[in-house]
C-alpha cells in the first residue's frame, strides 16, 4: 500500500475509533430505553382494528401483496449428510461446493441432516411458544435495557420517535461462559433452561464445523476462520423471536431490513408459518422452510474475513393477520475485543483489503444504536481507494 493511501486509512481508522468511543460513551448511559416500551402480544391482544402509527412503515419499506405469497424461488437446499463423518469422498466435493456457491450467490442456505436432533429442535422452539404465551406481566421480570439488550425485549436501536417492528424477543448469552448467566434466562416452562442449553451446545458444534467448510472453500487451512475469531473463546447468543397476529400486515414488517452485524446466524424458523425474506437481485423471496432444516446466514464479520467473497444479504421478516410465528436466530461472533479485517491470505495489490480494522464490539454499536438499517452499517465500513 503506498504511502498516501496508508495515511488515507489510518486518518478514516482514527475517526471510525473516535465515533466509537463517543458512542460507546453514549452507551454507557443507556441504562433505559428512550421511550415507555409498548409490549406487541399486548397490543395484538387488544383486538386492534387499525395498527397504530409507531408500526407503520414508510410505503417504500412496506411488503407488497405478491411479496407476501411464497414466491416459486427458494434459497439452496444443502444436504450435509457424510460431510461431517470423517471419511473423504467426492460426495464431500460436492456438498463443499455447493456451500461455495450458496455463500457467494446468496448468503442464505438451508441445510438438512445437520446434526442437530429434530426433536430437540422442536422442543426448543415450543419451549419458547409456551414462554412467549404467558401474560405479559409475567414476563416482565425479565425485561431488558439497551446497555446489554440481554433479557425480553420489543425495539432495537435507542432513536426516539422511531418506526418500530411488529415483534416482541428474547435475547440471552451461551457463550463466553462468563456471559452466560442462567438466572436471567426464563424459568418457565420448567424444561426451558435445560432444553436450550443443550440447543446452544449443539447448534455451536454445526457453527464449528461450517467454519471449517468456510475456510477449505477458500483455499485456508480449515481452521483458519476459527482462528480469525478467536479459536474457542467466541461468543454465541440467541434471540427468539416472537411475531404476534397483525392487524394490518401489509403495513408493518416483523423486523426491519438489515444485515446481520455478526458472524454465522442459524435460524431454526416456524415451519408452520411463513415469515423471512431474502433479498435477491433488488426482489424480495418469500423463504420456504424445509421440515427439520436450519436457514443458514453469513453475517457482516464473515463478509469482511472473506474480503467480500462471501456475502452478508439483507433480509427481513413480514407479518401475518391469521397467524403468529416463532424464530430462533443463534448468533455465532468472533470475540468482541479482536479487530476483524481481510485474511491476509486473501488479499494482494490486485484484490487489496476493503474493511480496516474493528471489533466486534465496536461494530455491532451500529444496529444497538440505530436499529436495522439494510446494510448501510458494512458498506459504510469499505475502505477509501
Amino acid at each position: 500500500m503506498c504511502k498516501s493511501n496508508r495515511s488515507k486509512q489510518n486518518k478514516k481508522m482514527n475517526k471510525n475509533k473516535k465515533d466509537v468511543k463517543i458512542e460507546t460513551e453514549k452507551g454507557s448511559l443507556m441504562d433505559e430505553w428512550p421511550e415507555p416500551i409498548v409490549r406487541v402480544q399486548s397490543l395484538a391482544e387488544s383486538n386492534l382494528s387499525s395498527l397504530p402509527d409507531r408500526y407503520i412503515k414508510p410505503a417504500s419499506q412496506r411488503p407488497t401483496m405478491t411479496e407476501d405469497a411464497p414466491t416459486a424461488t427458494n434459497i439452496p437446499i444443502i444436504d450435509l449428510e457424510g460431510l461431517f463423518s470423517g471419511e473423504e469422498g467426492s460426495s464431500d466435493d460436492v456438498i463443499m461446493a455447493k456451500i461455495s456457491e450458496a455463500c457467494r450467490e446468496w448468503g442464505f442456505f438451508q441445510v438438512v441432516n445437520h446434526g442437530v436432533r429434530p426433536e430437540l429442535m422442536d422442543a426448543a422452539r415450543e419451549n419458547w411458544r409456551e414462554f412467549f404465551h404467558l401474560p405479559v406481566n409475567a414476563k416482565e421480570t425479565y425485561s431488558n435495557s439497551p446497555r446489554t439488550y440481554e433479557g425480553y425485549g420489543s425495539r432495537l436501536g435507542v432513536e426516539k420517535g422511531a418506526i418500530l417492528d411488529w415483534s416482541d424477543y428474547y435475547y440471552l448469552h451461551h457463550l463466553p461462559p462468563r456471559l452466560k448467566d442462567f438466572n436471567k434466562w426464563p424459568s418457565f416452562p420448567p424444561t426451558i433452561k435445560e432444553v436450550i442449553d443443550e440447543y446452544g451446545k449443539e447448534v455451536v458444534q454445526l457453527c464449528e464445523r461450517i467454519m471449517r467448510v468456510l475456510s477449505s472453500n477458500l483455499g485456508l487451512r480449515e481452521d483458519k476462520f476459527q482462528e480469525a475469531f478467536g479459536g474457542k473463546n467466541i461468543g454465541a447468543c440467541l434471540r427468539v423471536n416472537y411475531y404476534p397476529k397483525c392487524p394490518r400486515p401489509e403495513l408493518a414488517l416483523g423486523l426491519s431490513s438489515h444485515s446481520d452485524p455478526g458472524g454465522m446466524t442459524i435460524l431454526l424458523p416456524d415451519d408452520q408459518v411463513i415469515g423471512l425474506q431474502v433479498r435477491k437481485d433488488d426482489t424480495w423471496i418469500t423463504v420456504k422452510p424445509h421440515p427439520h432444516a436450519f436457514i443458514v446466514n453469513i453475517g457482516d464479520q464473515i463478509q469482511i474475513l472473506s474480503n467480500s467473497t462471501y456475502k452478508s444479504v439483507e433480509h427481513r421478516v413480514i407479518v401475518n393477520s391469521e397467524k403468529e410465528r416463532v424464530s430462533l436466530a443463534f448468533f455465532y461472533n468472533p470475540k468482541s475485543d479482536i479487530p476483524i479485517q481481510p485474511l491476509q491470505e486473501l488479499v494482494s495489490t490486485h484484490n487489496p483489503p476493503l474493511y480496516p480494522p474493528m471489533t466486534f464490539d465496536q461494530y455491532r454499536l451500529f444496529i444497538r444504536t440505530q436499529g436495522p438499517r439494510g446494510k448501510s452499517h458494512v458498506e459504510s465500513h469499505v475502505s477509501p481507494r
